[in-house]
């Protein structure tokens, strides 16, 4: 055994405390930096309760199989996660269309996942389309969520300032855990307030719901489409890229191959999309999670029980997030957002030759506009590429 293993509280053939707590700590700021927003998604679909508690329960089941089974198999701490920007396209775009149409959406993206891995053509797809227009398309499906964390000022001004404060300041000390640490102190000030009580939480195990697909192709093309770039470029290239700085070189394909069926076969209980985690993946694949590297795939196996056990509890998450205030959603999902936001705007207002274009982009789909019962995120990305080839045919 050596010295750095007996440290961690095991050796390299064996489990330590690390990796559970590594595991932990990434299915809570997984979940509570994101899953408010996973909630306005499936609202903006038509989806009640129940429904809502089968998204959260699918989910859960779905990371959690595919985060054991990847970690297991290449021996690399390998997270998945829901696409966190795919649900806030959703909830910024299937007004209009029923649950079925939703559904509908996500497997078609699905399927374009699924038809990348089987392929091969992931790197193809980065050059294809450049990344400063999916940028752009990305930062204004995502503005709305950033005015929305002063939506409700006049109504709670209490709540929405002390918990933007909180924000600031956790971000300089612990940054990770900033949004964990903001929805508990909005919890906290809810329940003292009187706006919500303990009370009313009825433990219970999920029950998952079916709900038979529709295929209508203004949907497709408005949601499904962006919902697949959104989700290749946000979510699936920055997940890679953390698994590449710690060293492990897993391959891409079957990993999106894997991704894209499940979620094609499970959508219709509420999957909209999984896919490679990033930030999750980061706490998983770092020394904090083991000192050894070749150790640390246990702590993503870690991680898959604990999003199991959330898929279990879905039905209770639910009532726990029903009975929040609106404002507190409003408040967390925007904050849970802003870095990536600012990330995104600070990609598309850079000098270079893609400016012009990105901004044209950024503006359409920030509009909310639909020509043709087509979202505007489709019609922001068409623009983005005209403009780009009318560049080229003017140089």
């Amino acid at each position: 055994m050596t010295a750095s293993a007996q440290q961690s509280g095991g050796n390299i053939a064996g489990w330590s405390s690390s990796h559970w707590v590594a595991g932990f700590v990434a299915v809570l700021v997984g979940f509570a930096s994101s899953v408010a927003i996973v909630f306005q998604a499936a609202a903006a679909a038509g989806a009640n309760a129940a429904q809502i508690a089968s998204w959260i329960g699918i989910l859960g089941f779905a990371m959690g199989v595919t985060c054991i089974g990847f970690s297991w198999y290449f021996k690399a701490p390998v997270l998945t996660a829901w696409s966190t920007p795919g649900a806030a396209l959703l909830a910024t775009s299937l007004s209009g269309y029923s649950l079925a149409e939703a559904v509908g959406v996500f497997m078609f993206s699905a399927l374009l996942t699924l038809l990348i891995g089987l392929s091969g053509w992931f790197d193809r797809f980065s050059k294809v389309l450049p990344l400063p227009l999916a940028n752009a398309m990305l930062a204004g499906i995502l503005l709305q969520f950033g005015l929305g964390i002063f939506r409700y000022l006049p109504q709670a001004p209490v709540l929405v300032i002390g918990l933007v404060l909180l924000f600031v300041l956790s971000r300089r000390f612990i940054a990770r855990y900033s949004i964990p640490l903001v929805l508990l102190a909005g919890v906290i000030c809810t329940l003292l307030r009187g706006e919500w009580s303990v009370q009313q939480l009825q433990p219970s195990l999920v029950q998952l719901e079916w709900v038979w697909p529709e295929f209508h192709w203004q949907a497709l093309l408005g949601v499904g489409l962006p919902l697949f770039i959104v989700t290749m470029s946000s979510q699936n290239l920055p997940g890679l890229a953390v698994l590449r700085s710690q060293g492990y070189q897993t391959p891409v394909s079957p990993l999106l191959t894997v991704t894209g069926l499940l979620t094609l076969i499970t959508a219709p209980f509420g999957n909209f999309s999984i896919n490679l985690a990033a930030i999750t993946a980061a706490i998983c694949s770092g020394p904090e999670a083991h000192p050894e590297p070749a150790s640390r795939y246990r702590a993503g196996i870690a991680a898959g029980v604990f999003y199991l056990l959330t898929g279990l509890a879905g039905s209770t998450i639910v009532a726990l997030f029903l009975a929040f205030p609106p404002a507190l959603v409003a408040v967390v999902a925007g904050l849970a957002l802003l870095v990536t936001i600012a990330g995104n705007l600070s990609v598309v207002t850079a000098e270079g030759p893609y400016r012009e274009a990105a901004m044209l982009t950024f503006l359409l789909t920030a509009s909310g506009v639909s020509f043709f019962g087509i979202a505007s995120a489709f019609w922001g990305l068409v623009l983005g590429l005209v403009v780009l080839l009318l560049q080229k045919w003017r140089a």
